[in-house]
This record gives C-alpha cells, sequence and structure tokens, in this order.
C-alpha cells in the first residue's frame, strides 16, 4: 500500500491539534475575561418569576381556542423579543395563559411587557394638555419626545435643553422611507411644535405643552397655568376631512382623568371601542391625550425594527412594515394628517389605553413602510419596536397574579441528572478500559477536551444568543456521550480490523481513518437532522434538549477530525502501540491475525519449467 501524501492533512497532524488547543483556549479565556463562567440556566434550574393572564371581552365567543393560542405565540415573541429565551409561554385552562420567565437582565422589563396585553392602535391626536401641575417636568428632568418610559431627555439633563416640557412623541416624527416610493419625506422632527412652544429668557422651551388649535388654543390662553383647555362649542371643518372636533362630553372625561390614579385610568378607559373617541395617558402620567378612533390597528403592522442611521447620523429609528391592508389605511390617514396644524398632526400609538409614542406626520405616506424618527436610544427605540411587533393580541388581558418560581425543584433534578450523567461516564471509560486498553487513553483525552468545549460554548452562547440550560439540554448533553463514545467505537474497529489483515499500524491507521470517516459523518449526520427537526417542530423546554444534541453532535465530528485521529496518527508511532503490546488493545495475537505485522516477507512463488 502507498504511504499517504506529503502535504495531505494526514500527514501533518500537529497543525490540527494545535488548532483545536488554540480554539480551546481561547474559548475558555473568553469565559473568564468576560465574567462567564457559568452557563445561564432555565427557569427550572435557576428558578424566576411565573405570571398568570386572564382572558377578558365584551364577546365571550371571542374567548376561544383559535385566540388563545394566538395570543401565547404572540407573547412568547414579544418576552423572548427582548432577549429573555427560555421563556414558557402556555394556556391553562379556557381563559388563562401562564408565563414563566427565568431570571435573567431583562427579566422586569419581560414583565411589564407580559402585562401590556391590549390591543395596538394608532390613533388621530385631537388634543393634549398637561395632567396636572404637579407633574411638571422640573430643570432636572425634562419630558423626552422618544417616546421612552423615563422623563429625562435624550443626551441632556440641563435646562437649556430645546425639548425641555415637551411632552412624550413631540419631537417624534414618521417619514416614509426611501425605498417606500413616496414622493415626498416628512421631516425628522416638528417644527411647528418648536414654532408654538414660547421661548424662555435662556432660549429653551417652556414647560407649557403645544397648543392644540382653533378655539381650544384661545381657552387655554385664557386659562390659569396648568390648567385643561376647554372644547370649543363647534369646531370648524377641518382640511382633509379629518373629524379633529372634541365633543363636551369628551372634554369633560379629559378633565376629569387623573393620570396617577389608575381607577381614575380605568374607569375613563373602560369598554372603548376601535370606532369612538377616547381620552388616555402617556406612560409618564405626564399628559393626557383626547383622541380620534382608530385609523389602523397593530395586527396591520407586518414587521418594526430598531436600526441606527449611521449615514445620515439622525440616530436611532424604528422602521415599520405595513401589510397590504395596513399600506392603505396607513396612506389615508397620514394624508390627513399632514394637512393639520400640532398637535391634529400626531398620531397616538395606544397600547393597552396608553400612549406609547405620538410622533407628527408631514406627509402623506405610501408604500406600506414608514420610519419613526426623533430623540431614541438604542433600549426605547427597540422597546418600541418590539411592541409594534408583537403588540397586537386577539383579545385582552389582565394580570392576575405574579409570583416567584423556586429553583428547589430543578436543583434536585439537576443533581439526579448530573449523578446518572456521571455514572454513565464512569460506565463507558470501564467498558474502553476493558475492551480497547490502551487506545481507551485516546477516547477518554477526546472526551474531555469535547466536554470542555461544550462547557465553553454554552457559558458563551447564554449572553450571546440568550441561550439556557435547563434539564432536558443537559439530558442532551449526557446523551451526547454515548454519540461521541460511538464516533470511537467505529475508528477503532476500522484500525483493528485492518490490523487482523496483517498491516502494521501507521499503514492501518492510514487505511482506516477514510473507511471510520464515511460512517462517523453519516451516524452524526442522522443525529444532526433528528436534533433539527426536533427543534423546528417542538417548543420550550424540548428545543433545548434539540439545541444541546445538535451542537454536541456537531462538536463530536470536530474533536474526531481535529483531535482524535491526530493524536492516533502520533501514537501509532510510539513503540507501546506499534509494537503491538498486549495491553496496547492492538495486539496482533489477541485479534487473530494469521500474517505478521513486519519481520517477514511473503515467500515467492517461482514456476518450474519442466525439462
Amino acid at each position: 500500500m502507498a504511504a499517504p501524501k506529503k502535504g495531505r492533512p494526514q500527514g501533518r497532524p500537529g497543525r490540527a491539534l494545535a488548532l483545536i488547543l488554540v480554539a480551546m483556549v481561547a474559548m475558555v479565556a473568553t469565559m473568564f475575561l468576560t465574567g462567564h463562567t457559568t452557563p445561564r440556566l432555565g427557569i427550572d434550574l435557576a428558578g424566576g418569576t411565573s405570571i398568570t393572564l386572564t382572558a377578558k371581552s365584551d364577546q365571550a365567543s371571542a374567548i376561544n381556542p383559535t385566540n388563545m393560542n394566538t395570543a401565547v405565540g404572540i407573547i412568547e415573541r414579544r418576552v423572548n423579543g427582548l432577549g429573555v429565551s427560555e421563556a414558557e409561554v402556555q394556556t391553562q385552562g379556557d381563559r388563562n395563559i401562564i408565563a414563566n420567565i427565568p431570571k435573567g437582565t431583562d427579566e422586569k422589563q419581560a414583565v411589564d411587557q407580559v402585562g401590556t396585553t391590549a390591543l395596538l392602535y394608532f390613533r388621530p391626536v385631537l388634543t393634549m394638555v398637561q395632567a396636572a401641575p404637579a407633574a411638571s417636568p422640573s430643570p432636572s428632568g425634562n419630558a423626552s419626545g422618544s417616546g421612552t418610559a423615563s422623563p429625562e431627555p435624550k443626551g441632556t439633563a440641563s435646562p437649556e435643553s430645546k425639548d425641555s416640557g415637551k411632552p412624550k412623541g413631540a419631537d417624534e416624527s414618521v417619514a416614509a422611507e426611501p425605498s417606500a416610493g413616496a414622493t415626498t419625506q416628512g421631516r425628522a422632527v416638528s417644527d411647528a411644535l418648536r414654532a408654538d412652544a414660547p421661548k424662555s429668557p435662556e432660549g429653551s422651551a417652556s414647560a407649557k405643552p403645544p397648543e392644540a388649535s382653533g378655539a381650544a388654543k384661545a381657552s387655554e390662553s385664557a386659562a390659569p397655568a396648568g390648567s385643561e383647555p376647554p372644547a370649543a362649542p363647534s369646531a370648524p371643518a377641518s382640511p382633509g376631512g379629518l373629524d379633529t372636533a372634541v365633543p363636551a362630553d369628551l372634554q369633560k372625561k379629559l378633565e376629569a382623568l387623573d393620570c396617577t390614579d389608575p381607577k381614575s385610568v380605568d374607569a375613563a378607559t373602560k369598554g372603548v371601542k376601535p370606532g369612538e373617541k377616547m381620552v388616555a395617558c402617556d406612560e409618564d402620567g405626564l399628559y393626557k391625550y383626547a383622541l380620534g378612533p382608530a385609523a389602523v390597528q397593530g395586527r396591520d403592522v407586518d414587521k418594526a425594527s430598531a436600526v441606527l442611521d449611521t449615514q445620515s447620523g439622525a440616530g436611532w429609528m424604528v422602521t415599520m412594515d405595513f401589510n397590504s391592508a395596513g399600506t392603505e389605511k396607513f396612506a389615508e390617514v397620514t394624508g390627513k394628517l399632514a394637512q393639520q396644524a400640532p398637535p391634529n398632526n400626531q398620531f397616538a400609538i395606544v397600547l393597552d389605553n396608553e400612549v406609547v409614542s405620538a410622533p407628527s406626520v408631514s406627509s402623506t405616506i405610501g408604500g406600506g413602510q414608514a420610519q419613526i424618527t426623533g430623540n431614541f436610544d438604542q433600549k426605547s427605540a427597540e422597546e418600541l419596536a418590539n411592541v409594534l411587533s408583537f403588540g397586537a393580541l386577539p383579545l385582552s388581558f389582565s394580570v392576575d397574579e405574579v409570583t416567584s418560581v423556586s429553583p428547589q425543584l430543578g436543583g434536585e433534578q439537576l443533581e439526579g441528572g448530573l449523578i446518572a450523567g456521571a455514572i454513565g461516564f464512569v460506565l463507558v471509560v470501564v467498558y474502553m478500559l476493558v475492551y480497547y486498553r490502551g487506545l481507551a487513553f485516546i477516547s477518554i483525552i477526546s472526551l474531555f477536551v469535547s466536554a470542555i468545549l461544550t462547557y465553553a460554548i454554552m457559558c458563551l452562547l447564554g449572553p450571546a444568543i440568550g441561550f439556557a440550560l435547563n434539564l432536558p439540554a443537559v439530558c442532551g448533553a449526557i446523551v451526547a456521550v454515548g454519540i461521541t463514545a460511538d464516533s470511537f467505537i467505529v475508528f477503532f474497529e476500522r484500525i483493528r480490523d485492518e490490523v487482523r489483515e496483517g498491516r502494521s499500524l501507521q499503514p492501518a491507521v492510514a487505511r482506516a481513518w477514510p473507511r471510520a470517516r464515511r460512517t462517523i459523518l453519516v451516524s452524526d449526520f442522522v443525529s444532526f437532522l433528528a436534533a433539527a427537526v426536533l427543534f423546528a417542530v417542538s417548543v420550550g423546554k424540548v428545543q433545548g434538549f434539540a439545541f444541546t444534541l445538535g451542537l454536541t453532535t456537531l462538536l463530536d465530528v470536530v474533536v474526531v477530525y481535529l483531535f482524535t485521529r491526530p493524536l492516533m496518527t502520533i501514537l501509532a508511532k510510539n513503540r507501546f502501540f506499534s509494537s503491538g503490546h498486549p495491553w496496547s488493545g492492538l495486539d496482533p495475537k489477541r485479534l487473530g491475525a494469521t500474517v505478521p505485522l513486519r519481520g517477514r516477507r511473503r515467500p515467492v512463488r517461482t514456476a518450474v519449467k519442466e525439462a
């Protein structure tokens, strides 16, 4: 048999060993440098928070399995969209949904998002007023126009900030994306709002909110500071055909609305239908709004994303893609809003009867794509995008119970699983020692290398993609021990077959590898395919099992190629193995070889000619 050619990978096993050892050291070093020395644990191992939601609807028929399952999917996507992986959301009974959220940096934010479960609407702003004199922004904490939950302005906390005193969304505007095909673009700021706001001697905008328009504006100027302007007895016809009138009964609700009192807010918003006008408060409780009927529903938003605009330097913004129905509705309402004076050119994004943001519009936005710009930072942009993407639930829900989940039971199960895994590992080692003797040394070291790589990757995947280790994932890692040991057995048995045929060890290893490689790849491909299918069709904890099984299967291929095979190639030159020592696992007599390994030549047969 011809020896392997120089330059082929099997001729330089040291390079492969160096590569995997460098990768292993780099990952372990990254673990310690970043402080992620332990895997992120799931709720069954680390504990967390369990939230019970109860469905509510004016129509009893609306609470059905279809709507409940749709709500489960949306809530799960909303929570996981905040980076809280391994969250479990499932129905319980006919009208309850249980959301289990593991401990993590975004846990509180996820709890707030789960509790915000009403329908999402886009409503025209009829008027806005300051909620109460006491809620006026102080010089050290001005209201921001970015739509965030914090009253602090973006980028400044000084009293000279130009954003001082503006209601939520005042500095936000919505514009058509360049690819949307709109003929005109919306401006990135609401200049009209700034023009209407009186300036302080220092040049900053005053804390008084922007005037509404028409008679409401005149009434407000005559009223004491901080009081709500009464509605105009009769509003003139609004350009664009948009009804901007504030009826007397709605004005009374606006005046009576106390944004600091949850009961007052619930009483003012209870039972409001999408086609009716309503009053609402912003997230901070600083301003209250009179809003028109819902023009676009949240379910008409196909996708929303937080994007950093590096080209124009506008900072973070939120992009929206509408479906076909939403495209038509949004183009119609923005066309009407663009013809209005502030604040009637704004539309409020209302979630759970609360104004999340209120950007302004300066042009018709068609094409099904739009941008919301303003004083966003990354967090506030991602929060708004998450609300727009996953806020449209088919039912409204109330948070009935929030409880802490103890990890004690999961800890006991983990301890039992680790004990079972240790017993299985010891049995595999004992079997390898008894049957393969010296070759077991190679398999044991390879198993340790695989374990170190698996642990390091699990630690690093936690902060990278939100991977959380749960009990099924631990089971997947234990099953992977058998898959890895199976690869060693296939390789060793191929080598022993070559030795039985009378070859010395080095040629035996070279000939055995191509045959063993095909078997190993086929076996690992089947395991990986099963894990991929299981991950695609399953939900919750079962996905953790499938993910871990697929990951460890890929690592098995890496370890066999870059560690086990090169190490075996190097040890084949060692006298202990090459001489066929009885304890090497490659003894020709024990294997039943009929032809000596070396030192003798086959007899040469010669033909004798007959005289």
